[in-house]
């Protein structure tokens, strides 16, 4: 992740500068690199999380005038969306929403029980929708904005050890597409991007063993690690003006992984 104060070598948005953004799953990994990302292009970022250590200590990092943690459980529907309301109210509303917030736990067809299965599609699938349908409350007010949505690979290759996860992710590709022809009209447009194994302190921590990441470099067509700020680089671009005729779409960032 872009260390606050370095030097950004990455392209500059001047469409970017001043707008709100908001963030699920911001505090840490993918999400805490995006934080960064747009806070350093001059938008003000809000973003939620269940960790509040993390996500007090990103925000105490830029200071509340340029981003705006609140900790919340992206599984409450009720609560996330009273998030996005308040803090969009504050912010005079939300140019873009990243829907980022997920959780990667790996299962198997035998040992997945119907409580395990609603308690990942309540933290993949189901904030997304939500998240989505308060955000656009208030971009259809400003005059349109930007719905980012974090998919994987993993549906489109349908990689083995954590199938509700990868049915969740492939939902995601369909529900973008979906809401993008219902919110075109109000200049709104959602997108997906599908990260591959993007290497996280998360990741590191619990399954990146030397052999599962020779086995990922022997896949991957760029023999290199995908990091978070890589991931955050590409949201840039489909959030910025340079993108403004793109919509519906999943774009891929996984090295060219077969």
């Amino acid at each position: 992740m872009t260390v606050v104060g370095q030097t950004d070598q990455g392209a500059r948005y001047p469409s970017l500068s001043g707008k709100s953004v908001f963030v699920t799953g911001g505090a840490t990994g993918i999400g805490a690199a995006i934080v960064d990302a747009f806070a350093q292009q001059g938008a003000f970022v809000a973003f939620a999380d269940i960790d509040e250590h993390a996500g007090s200590a990103l925000e105490g990092r830029f200071g509340e005038d340029r981003t705006r943690f609140t900790q919340c459980d992206v599984s409450d529907t009720k609560a996330l969306q009273r998030v996005i309301d308040g803090l969009g109210r504050g912010a005079g509303g939300f140019d873009v929403l990243v829907n980022n917030a997920a959780r990667d736990d790996r299962h198997t067809l035998d040992d997945l029980t119907p409580g395990g299965w609603d308690d990942l599609m309540a933290v993949n699938l189901k904030p997304q929708f939500f998240a989505a349908q308060a955000a656009a409350k208030s971009m259809k007010r400003l005059g349109g904005g930007t719905i980012i949505n974090l998919a994987s690979n993993a549906a489109l290759l349908g990689l083995a050890g954590y199938p509700a996860y990868v049915a969740a992710k492939g939902a995601i590709i369909s529900m973008t597409k979906a809401l993008a022809r219902e919110l075109g009209p109000a200049d709104i447009r959602v997108n997906a991007v599908a990260p591959g194994w993007v290497i996280t302190e998360r990741q590191e921590k619990l399954w990146l063993t030397p052999d599962a990441e020779s086995e990922l470099m022997a896949q991957q067509s760029l023999k290199a690690r995908i990091e978070p700020d890589d991931v955050a680089r590409l949201c840039l671009f489909l959030a910025s003006s340079d993108s403004r005729f793109i919509t519906g779409q999943c774009l891929v960032i996984d090295g060219g992984r077969v």
